[in-house]
């Protein structure tokens, strides 16, 4: 519902910083509970008033702040979760270090009086051991979402059978699921080689690449370089037509040991690795985006459930059941989901490929002005609050049109980069509705890219805004 998987594809950003935040909390709060057990019992927790009049309740300010702010600066250098002692004591420990002697030196400074005594190091004491216990809860989470596939990053592994099999023997990442690989084809026990040895499944050129990345789900595609620079290149034009993100994988140079590069720009801890081709949408961005698309069809839900309800009493009147239609179409990364409308053809004549004239004599009499006002694309919200849709984004093909169009424009599955929207840049450009020309296509798929290269918050607010301008002061082009 969340698509934690897109958020996590590129790095753990926002695990990491809901993590700082969380354990600053409990910094805060083991202050706050110490500060009225050190003379009160447990029944007095929830009197604020305690806590107030403590000597503890500035330094927990300045203490709170300075440990966040510490724990920033060094937690979000990392892109990546690790889970180590090592990492606990970095990350968690030297901000305590560093936070107490500044609270102490700024009080000096302002000559604000704070004791030291045996209770203080008690303090200092249930703060570790907080943190510590802290620590294995956010790491228990961690694997839990990573054991329940739900931040995983699936991978097809291209190459050479030597390469492929060099980092399949290797630890990985836990967070990296190698769900395939791709070969180039030499013959028939080349092919059988291959699978006796790397035990995935093994695909070759020959392969439809589209179907395997819908079954598998991927999210990524490492092409390993092994500097052979024309092979490569020739898998590069295999798969660089595809919406899923690509890296480059160089497997010659082991820079384990290089301490130029930090383990968070290598692979696997091991190797150097550069983006080719990924897309904008990860991380905590993403997540904003989400959350909003989430708050955004609750409020549209609600507010046009009294057309929405008045539409299908309408439909039923005229023309009975069913009160939906649902179409296949294409999502984010190619994969294909179920997108609900409001039918507005008459039962016999559901076929969706008719042309514009046809739609005037089988439409129904209301269907006319749900389409004109877009009432038929109300349904969609829920597959917004599924997690299949964005409230702004390309809007989505079908399956069989993807194929289709992906053979005239090069760049067209690059679309699927991104969850398709209600609207988008090219909806309120113009283009949109009905069964377009290859010119108009390729003019809806140059919008559809601009809006991917160039998205944020504000632009998706915008292009919010002016759909309802578009509803009712243009027609559909």
């Amino acid at each position: 519902m969340f698509k934690l998987e897109k958020i996590f594809q590129v790095d753990d950003s926002v695990y990491i910083n809901s993590s700082i935040f969380w354990k600053s909390f409990s910094v805060y709060l083991s202050i706050y509970i110490f500060s009225i057990l050190e003379f009160n019992s447990i029944f007095d927790l929830t009197n604020y008033d305690i806590y107030k009049i403590s000597k503890y309740f500035y330094p927990s300010l300045f203490f709170t702040i300075s440990y966040l702010i510490f724990s920033f600066v060094l937690g979000t250098m990392k892109r990546r979760y690790k889970i180590s002692f090592l990492i606990f004591l970095i990350n968690d420990i030297v901000p305590l270090f560093i936070s107490f002697p500044l609270t102490l030196y700024i009080f000096f400074i302002l000559k604000i009086d704070f004791s030291i005594d045996i209770n203080t190091t008690y303090l200092f004491i249930l703060i570790v051991g907080n943190l510590f216990i802290f620590r294995k809860i956010s790491d228990f989470f961690y694997n839990i979402l990573i054991n329940n596939n739900t931040i995983q990053r699936n991978i097809m592994l291209v190459g050479t059978i030597d390469s492929i099999e060099k980092i399949l023997k290797e630890e990985k990442e836990k967070i990296n699921i190698y769900k395939c690989c791709l070969v180039k084809y030499g013959n028939e026990s080349h092919l059988d080689e291959a699978k006796r040895i790397l035990k995935i499944p093994v695909f070759t050129e020959n392969t439809e690449i589209r179907i395997i990345l819908e079954y598998h789900e991927l999210g990524q595609i490492w092409i390993l370089d092994n500097n052979e620079k024309n092979l490569v290149n020739y898998y590069l034009d295999l798969v660089m037509k595809f919406s899923v993100d690509i890296f480059l994988i160089n497997i010659v140079d082991n820079v384990k040991d290089n301490f130029i590069l930090p383990a968070d720009d290598l692979i696997n801890n091991k190797y150097s690795y550069s983006k080719y081709q990924t897309s904008r949408f990860y991380g905590f961005d993403l997540f904003i985006k989400i959350f909003l698309d989430k708050i955004f069809a609750v409020i549209f839900l609600l507010m046009l459930s009294p057309i929405f309800i008045l539409a299908i009493i309408l439909i039923l009147i005229e023309n009975g059941f069913p009160i939906f239609f649902t179409k296949e179409v294409s999502g984010w990364d190619g994969r294909r989901f179920k997108l609900h409308k409001l039918r507005t053809l008459k039962n016999k004549e559901l076929d969706i490929t008719i042309n514009e004239k046809k739609i005037d004599t089988t439409s129904l009499k209301v269907g006319k002005i749900i389409r004109r006002l877009h009432i038929d694309e109300i349904p969609q919200f829920f597959n917004v609050l599924k997690g299949d849709m964005s409230v702004v984004g390309p809007r989505p093909h079908e399956f069989q049109d993807d194929l289709v169009y992906s053979k005239v424009f090069k760049k067209f599955l690059k679309r699927n980069k991104t969850s398709p929207g209600i609207t988008g840049w090219s909806q309120i450009k113009g283009y949109r509705g009905g069964k377009p020309t290859d010119e108009q296509m390729r003019k809806r798929m140059e919008h559809d890219l601009w809006y991917m290269n160039n998205w944020n918050t504000w632009l998706d607010l915008y292009i919010i805004l002016k759909t309802f301008y578009v509803i009712f002061n243009k027609p559909k082009m």
